[in-house]
C-alpha cells in the first residue's frame, strides 16, 4: 500500500514538472500562483487590501458646471497615462462628450507636485479639424483621440507628450490618422504639435494633414528627440494596435489582430516581458528587436481592460488589472507581487470602490480600470511608492499611491495618534479612499473625513493583525453630518462584515438597534469586543449579534456613506439612463474626526 502510495506520488510530481518548467519561458513568459480568486458579489472582491494605498480623484466629470472640472463638460474620460519629470507628475487622458469613440475627441494634461494634489486640466491636444477640403471616409462621421502611449523623456532630457488622431468609432487601421506629439517645455508651456507617425493604412501625409510632420519644426532638439523615439523599438511597440505597421515598423510579426495595448519591463534575468489586453505576454531577449509568439497566460484572469506589470522601486515587480472576464464589469483593480518578475502572487486590492455611474454613455464600462503607470526609463519619485493612474466608470480620473514594498498583512497592535503628522501629508498604514468632493486628511490633530458627494464617501481602512478576539478603542467626533450615515464596519479579510455601526442624527446604532446617543463636536469614546468564535460583539455595554458568522477579521473601515454592492455583476451597462439627479450639484456637507484608534488582538 505504501508502495502504491509513493508511486503515484511520483507520478503526480512528475505530470507537473512540464508545467512547471514552462513558467518564465515563451510558453508562459509570466505567472500567477497564488490561486486566489475573485469574488463577484463584493466590490473589493474579496481580497485583502495593499496597506497604505492611497486612492486620489484626480477629475470628477461635471457636465452643468464645467468649470467645477475641465470647463468643458464632458462626461467620458478614459484611458490616462502619468509619468514623473523635473519632480513633477503630469498625467493626460483623452475626453468625449459623452460617449466612447464618437466626436469629437480631445486630450487633456494635469500635473501635480506630490501626486496627491491636482492642477485643473488643460487641452494638450484639442478636438481634430481637417484642413480644407478633406472629408471624412465612409462609413466615419468625425475625429476622436486615442492613446496607447503618452510620454517619453529623450537621452537629452525632453519631455515629449503624445497622442493618437483617429475617425470615430474605430481609430485602428484605417480608421486611424496618425500619432502627434509636442514638447512640455520645464515651465509646464507647450510646444507646437507635429505628426510623428502616420498610419500606414492609409495615405495620411503632410499634404491632407492639419499639423506638419516634425522634420519641419526649425528645433534640431525637438526632431532628435522624436528620432530617437522612433529608433526605441520597445517604447514605439506601444503603437502598434492603432497602426499594424504595414510598412515593416514593428518587430512584432505575428501579432497581427491579436494584441492590445502593449506595456513591458524587464525581468531579473533580463528579458523583456510585453503584457496585452485578455492576458497575453510574450517576451524578448535582445531588447524588443525580436519577440516570442504572444501566448494566453492562463493564470491572469482578465478581459478587455489594460494590465501593467513593471519593476518596482523595491526591486520587486507587480502587475496589475481587473481579475475577471465578465466585461462591462471592471472591479477591482487589483496587484499581484513577484521577487524575480516570472512568478507573481499575493493578489491584494489597490482601488475596491464602484461608486454609482452619474452619466450614461456608450461602453462604459463598471470599475477602475485601464491603469497605467510610470513607463520603464522614464524618470522615477525619490519616494518608496508605485505611482499607479486609470478611470473609472470611464468617466473620472483617478491616480493610486501603492507604499512599496507591498504588504497585505499587519502584525502588532495598532495605536494610531495623529499629531505628528502634517496637515494633509500622507497618512502611514492607512488606505484612504479619497473623491474631489469627499477628501480624507490630516488636520489639527485628527483625521478627517469630509464629504459633499450626492453619490460618493470618503473612506478610511486600517488593517490590523487578523485574530478571532480583537478589543478595538477609537475616539471619534462628529462635527457636522449631512444626509448619509457614518459607518464604521469591521470585517474579515474577505470584506465580510462583522459588525456595522452607523452614526446618523444623534444615535448610534447596529442592525437599526439604537446602542447610544451623541452631540456634535463632542468626543465619542467607542470600545469594541469581538468574538468571532461565538458570532457576538460587545460596545456600550451591551452583548450583541454579529451581522455576519466570520472567522476573524483583519481590518477596521470608517465611511461617510452607507455601504454599497451596486452596480453589481447584473446591472445593464446600455441601458439608457438620465443623469443621476443633482450629480453635479454638491450635498449638505458632512465632517467627522478621530483622534485616535487602538487596536489589539488578543487570539
Amino acid at each position: 500500500m505504501e508502495r502504491k502510495r509513493f508511486t503515484l506520488i511520483i507520478l503526480l510530481i512528475t505530470s507537473a514538472l512540464p508545467l512547471l518548467s514552462q513558467t518564465g519561458t515563451p510558453k508562459e513568459p509570466v505567472a500567477y500562483i497564488g490561486g486566489e480568486i475573485c469574488n463577484p458579489r463584493l466590490h473589493e472582491g474579496g481580497f485583502r487590501y495593499a496597506i497604505g494605498t492611497e486612492n486620489v480623484q484626480v477629475l470628477r466629470a461635471n457636465r452643468t458646471h464645467p468649470e467645477e472640472a475641465e470647463d468643458h463638460g464632458w462626461t467620458y474620460n478614459h484611458a490616462p497615462n502619468i509619468t514623473y519629470w523635473r519632480g513633477r507628475f503630469y498625467l493626460e487622458y483623452l475626453s468625449n462628450p459623452s460617449d466612447e469613440h464618437q466626436p469629437p475627441g480631445q486630450t487633456l494634461l494635469v500635473t501635480s507636485d506630490d501626486g496627491r494634489h491636482w492642477s485643473k486640466p488643460i487641452v494638450a491636444f484639442p478636438p481634430y479639424k481637417a484642413p480644407k477640403g478633406v472629408t471624412f471616409p465612409k462609413p466615419y462621421y468625425g475625429y476622436i483621440m486615442h492613446q496607447r502611449m503618452g510620454f517619453y523623456t529623450a537621452p537629452d532630457g525632453r519631455l515629449l507628450l503624445l497622442a493618437f488622431y483617429g475617425h470615430s468609432y474605430d481609430p485602428f487601421k484605417e480608421g486611424g490618422i496618425g500619432r502627434v506629439v509636442r514638447e512640455i517645455y520645464p515651465d509646464g508651456t507647450l510646444g507646437p504639435i507635429y505628426f510623428i507617425r502616420y498610419s500606414s493604412h492609409t495615405t495620411w501625409d503632410a499634404s491632407n494633414t492639419s499639423y506638419p510632420f516634425y522634420t519641419q519644426s526649425k528645433d534640431k532638439g525637438f526632431r532628435k528627440a522624436c528620432e530617437a523615439l522612433l529608433a526605441d523599438r520597445l517604447k514605439t511597440l506601444q503603437w502598434i494596435d492603432e497602426d499594424r505597421g504595414l510598412d515593416g515598423f514593428y518587430t512584432l510579426k505575428d501579432s497581427i489582430n491579436r494584441v492590445q495595448a502593449t506595456n513591458y519591463f524587464h525581468r531579473s534575468d533580463g528579458k523583456v516581458v510585453a503584457l496585452w489586453k485578455w492576458s497575453y505576454a510574450a517576451l524578448s531577449t535582445d531588447e524588443g528587436q525580436t519577440w516570442s509568439t504572444p501566448v494566453r497566460v492562463p493564470s491572469l484572469i482578465m478581459a478587455g481592460g489594460k494590465q501593467w506589470g513593471q519593476r518596482t522601486r523595491d526591486g520587486r515587480y507587480a502587475i496589475c488589472y481587473n481579475p475577471i472576464e465578465t466585461q462591462p464589469y471592471r472591479y477591482p483593480l487589483v496587484t499581484i507581487t513577484s521577487d524575480d518578475g516570472i512568478r507573481f502572487d499575493s493578489m491584494c486590492v489597490v482601488h475596491g470602490e464602484v461608486p454609482p455611474r452619474r452619466f450614461f454613455g456608450e461602453n462604459k464600462d463598471f470599475g477602475p480600470c485601464y491603469v497605467r503607470g510610470i513607463t520603464e526609463g522614464e524618470q522615477q519619485p525619490q519616494d518608496q511608492n508605485m505611482w499607479l493612474t486609470y478611470s473609472v466608470n470611464k468617466e473620472d480620473i483617478w491616480v493610486a499611491r501603492v507604499p512599496l514594498p507591498v504588504r497585505t498583512i499587519w502584525q502588532g497592535a495598532v495605536d494610531d495618534h495623529f499629531e505628528g503628522i502634517t496637515p494633509h501629508a500622507t497618512v502611514p498604514n492607512w488606505n484612504l479612499y479619497r473623491p474631489r468632493w469627499a477628501d480624507v486628511f490630516v488636520d489639527g490633530h485628527s483625521l478627517c473625513l469630509t464629504d459633499s458627494d450626492r453619490y460618493d464617501y470618503a473612506r478610511a481602512i486600517r488593517v490590523f493583525e487578523q485574530g478571532r478576539r480583537v478589543d478595538i478603542q477609537l475616539s471619534m467626533k462628529v462635527v457636522a453630518e449631512g444626509d448619509e450615515p457614518f459607518e464604521i464596519d469591521v470585517t474579515d479579510r474577505h470584506g465580510e462584515r462583522m459588525l456595522s455601526l452607523s452614526l446618523s442624527k444623534g444615535t448610534i446604532s447596529s442592525q437599526q438597534k439604537p446602542l447610544a446617543t451623541y452631540r456634535l463636536n463632542e468626543w465619542i469614546d467607542i470600545h469594541l469586543k469581538l468574538d468571532t468564535d461565538n458570532c457576538t460583539f460587545s460596545c456600550f455595554g451591551l452583548t450583541l449579534p454579529a451581522l455576519h458568522a466570520v472567522k476573524s477579521v483583519e481590518r477596521l473601515s470608517l465611511r461617510t456613506g452607507a455601504w454599497r454592492n451596486l452596480p453589481d455583476r447584473n446591472t445593464p451597462n446600455q441601458d439608457k439612463q438620465p443623469p443621476l439627479p443633482q450629480c453635479d450639484e454638491r450635498g449638505t456637507p458632512s465632517m467627522y474626526q478621530v483622534k485616535y484608534l487602538q487596536v489589539n488582538t488578543l487570539r
